[in-house]
C-alpha cells in the first residue's frame, strides 16, 4: 500500500508558471538568467557548468532593457498608455521535476524537452516579442545527488518575453472628418500583460456560462489555461509520462521534501557540532596567552647589569613556550576563520531548513484529509488508488494509441506522397 502511494506521490509534473517586472526590477532576473553575478545566493548553481546552458534566444550584447528600447525606437512597439512603474517584461519558468529528465538520458534529453518547450513559448508570445530563452543546467539537486552517489542537475528553462497585443486605435469625435468617427485610424502593437493574459468565462456542455452563487460567471485563471495548454502541447509533441501541473501546486511533492528536509537537518546538526568544536579550540587556544604569565617568574635579576640568568631547564621552558606561543597565534588566526565559516553555514542551512519545513507543513496541512482516511480508512483509499492507477494506465495507452495513429497517417502521407512523385517522373 505505501509503495504504491509513493509511486503517486513520485508522479512527474509540468509547470509553466510566469512572473512580471518593471524596467526597474528585471535587472535581478537577467543577472540571474544570463549567469552575469559572479556568485549566487543560491549556493546550488556550479558556475564550471554554465557553459552547459543552452540559449535558445538571446539579446547578443544588449541588456533586456536596451532590446525593449531598440523595439520602440523602431516604432516596432509600443508602451503607449502605460504607467511608469508598469509590469513589461514576462518571465515564464518552464519545468518539470528533475527525476523526469534523471530517467530518461539527463542532459540530452533535456534539451530536446525544452527545445521544443521553447516553441511552445515562441506560439504563446510571437518568436519576435522573445528576448531571452535559455536552459539552465548548472543548477545541482542536492536532495538526489545525496541520493545516487553522483551530481545530478535540475534543468529548467527561463523565458522572458513582453506580452503583446495587438491594438486597434479610433478615429475620436474630434476628428474633422465625421465619416472617419469610430473607424480605425492605426493599428499599434502594445505591451499589456493584463490584456494578455485574460481569464475566460467557465462553460457548461451546451457552452453557456457557469454561474457563481451571486450569479457572476465562472472565470479560469489565464494561467491554469498556460498550463493546460503547455501539458497538450508536450503531449502532442511526444513527450508523456508527465501529468499537467497542479493548480496552485508548489509542484514539489511530499516524500523529495521530507527527504531534503531530513539530510538539512543532519547538515544543520553536523556543522553546529562543528561550530562547537571550534568555539571550544579556539577558547583553549587562547589560554595559552595566560600560560606565558608564568615567565615573569623565571630566571634571576643581575640588578647590577639589569640582565637575568636562567638556568638549562628555565632556558628550556622559555623557548618551549615561546614557540608555543607563535604557533598559538596561527591556531588562534586558523580556528578563528574556522568558526566564521561554520557559523555562516549554519545561518545559511539553518534559513533553508526553515523554508523547506514551512512547505513541508504547508503541503500537510494539505495532505491531512487523505492521511486521516488513509489511517481510518485503509480499504477506502486502496480503492482509491487502483482507480487512480487504472485511469493513468487508460489514459497512457489511449495516448500512445494516438501517437501511434498518427505516426501511422504521416508515414502514409510520405508513401503516397513519393508515389505520387514517381508516376509524375514516369509520365514526364
Amino acid at each position: 500500500m505505501i509503495k504504491e502511494l509513493i509511486a503517486i506521490a513520485k508522479a512527474n509534473y509540468t509547470v509553466a508558471r510566469v512572473k512580471t517586472y518593471t524596467a526597474s526590477s528585471v535587472g535581478k532576473a537577467e543577472r540571474h538568467n544570463e549567469r552575469k553575478n559572479e556568485s549566487y545566493a543560491n549556493m546550488n548553481v556550479d558556475l564550471s557548468r554554465s557553459p552547459m546552458n543552452v540559449h535558445f534566444k538571446d539579446c547578443g550584447d544588449l541588456t533586456y532593457n536596451q532590446a525593449l528600447q531598440q523595439k520602440l525606437d523602431t516604432g516596432e512597439l509600443s508602451l503607449r498608455s502605460l504607467r511608469q512603474d508598469a509590469k513589461i517584461f514576462d518571465e515564464m519558468i518552464v519545468d518539470v521535476n528533475t527525476q523526469y529528465f534523471e530517467e530518461r538520458g539527463g542532459y540530452a534529453f533535456a534539451r530536446r524537452f525544452y527545445e521544443e518547450a521553447y516553441r511552445f513559448a515562441a506560439e504563446e508570445y510571437g518568436e519576435e516579442n522573445i528576448l531571452s530563452a535559455v536552459m539552465h543546467a548548472d543548477e545541482l539537486n542536492k536532495a538526489l545527488t545525496e541520493k545516487y552517489g553522483y551530481p545530478v542537475y535540475h534543468y529548467h528553462m527561463h523565458v522572458v518575453a513582453l506580452p503583446v497585443v495587438k491594438k486597434q486605435v479610433l478615429w475620436s469625435k474630434r476628428c474633422k472628418d465625421k465619416a472617419l468617427v469610430g473607424t480605425v485610424k492605426e493599428v499599434v502593437f502594445q505591451i499589456s500583460h493584463s490584456k494578455k493574459w485574460k481569464s475566460e468565462k467557465k462553460l457548461d456542455e451546451d457552452g453557456k456560462p457557469i454561474l457563481r452563487a451571486d450569479g457572476k460567471p465562472q472565470l479560469i485563471p489565464s494561467y491554469s489555461l498556460l498550463q493546460d495548454r503547455f501539458y497538450e502541447h508536450m503531449s502532442g509533441a511526444g513527450f508523456s509520462d508527465f501529468i499537467r501541473g497542479e493548480r496552485g501546486s508548489t509542484a514539489e511533492h511530499l516524500t523529495t521534501l521530507e527527504y531534503q528536509i531530513k539530510k538539512d537537518q543532519e547538515r544543520l546538526d553536523e556543522i553546529k557540532q562543528q561550530a562547537k568544536d571550534a568555539e571550544h579550540d579556539f577558547m583553549f587556544a587562547k589560554e595559552i596567552d595566560k600560560t606565558l604569565e608564568e615567565i615573569d617568574g623565571i630566571g634571576k635579576l643581575n640588578r647590577l647589569t639589569g640582565n637575568y640568568t636562567l638556568s638549562k631547564s628555565e632556558y628550556d621552558e622559555v623557548t618551549a613556550l615561546a614557540k608555543e606561543g607563535i604557533t598559538g597565534r596561527t591556531v588562534i588566526v586558523n580556528l578563528s576563520n574556522s568558526r566564521d565559516e561554520y557559523q555562516r553555514d549554519y545561518l545559511f542551512y539553518r534559513k533553508h531548513y526553515e523554508e523547506l519545513k514551512e512547505k513541508y507543513d504547508a503541503l500537510k496541512d494539505k495532505c491531512k484529509i487523505f492521511l486521516d482516511a488513509l489511517e481510518h480508512f485503509p480499504e477506502v483509499v486502496q480503492k482509491f488508488v487502483d482507480t487512480v492507477r487504472g485511469l493513468f494506465a487508460k489514459r497512457e495507452a489511449e495516448e500512445k494509441a494516438a501517437r501511434e495513429r498518427l505516426l501511422a497517417e504521416r508515414e502514409k502521407a510520405k508513401q503516397e506522397h513519393r508515389a505520387k512523385i514517381r508516376r509524375g517522373g514516369r509520365e514526364r
